[in-house]
């Protein structure tokens, strides 16, 4: 099975896209991107030149992922996110050289409107609300809302807000949706406790 793109996109040559993928109308897609498979490109998403995005990644209407993103497997953009790669740019000076980085992890969302500020990482898992700005690092799970964004709690890997049961010295959280178990193991760092972070969902929960 080979992608699908619609008339109105451009793919520069050379781009690696995987199987199944579909990119919707009036997308771009420059030179040395790598897609991977059975993602969804929206109506006019723009994927710089040497950028990386996994498998089954969906990207919303009006996203543009500049130069410098790595997106890991099932990662959700939502409509008109933005995503940066120089933190000080200025029209009369040439930054190309010097594009920071962002990668985004496993399984994260990222929504409506929100703005990633580039040069850091955000974890697996972590749901970043609409219209939040995000400028620094992100744990793994975190539910982050607001200007400038802050952990205002945990979300499970089914996108579903934890709440602590048990005592608050070793709380755990158990997602509404799946029954799976939650622990902050340390400060800032919360982890499954029924499935590692790098395996599949069983199918009986997709």
């Amino acid at each position: 099975m080979e992608y699908t793109a619609h008339s109105t996109a451009v793919i520069d040559e050379p781009a690696l896209i995987g199987e199944g993928t579909r990119i919707w109308h009036f997308s771009h897609i420059c030179s040395d991107a790598s897609i991977g498979r059975f993602c969804t490109l929206g109506q006019n998403v723009m994927i710089g030149s040497g950028v990386v995005i996994g498998n089954h990644v969906k990207i919303q209407n009006n996203v543009s992922v500049y130069t410098g993103t790595t997106i890991e497997d099932e990662v959700f953009l939502g409509p008109s996110c933005v995503l940066t790669n120089v933190s000080n740019p200025r029209a009369e000076i040439s930054r190309c050289e010097l594009f920071e980085t962002t990668h985004i992890g496993r399984g994260a969302t990222v929504g409506a409107n929100a703005t990633i500020i580039c040069g850091i990482t955000i974890g697996k898992y972590a749901f970043i609300g609409a219209g939040a700005v995000v400028s620094g690092n992100v744990p793994d799970y975190a539910l982050m809302l607001g200007v400038l964004a802050r952990r205002v709690g945990w979300m499970s890997r089914h996108g579903q807000r934890l709440r602590p049961e048990g005592s608050s010295d070793a709380a755990v959280f158990i997602c509404p949706e799946s029954g799976y178990h939650y622990r902050e193991t340390e400060p800032e760092k919360l982890c499954c406790l029924d499935l590692p972070e790098a395996e599949e969902l069983p199918k009986e929960f997709r």
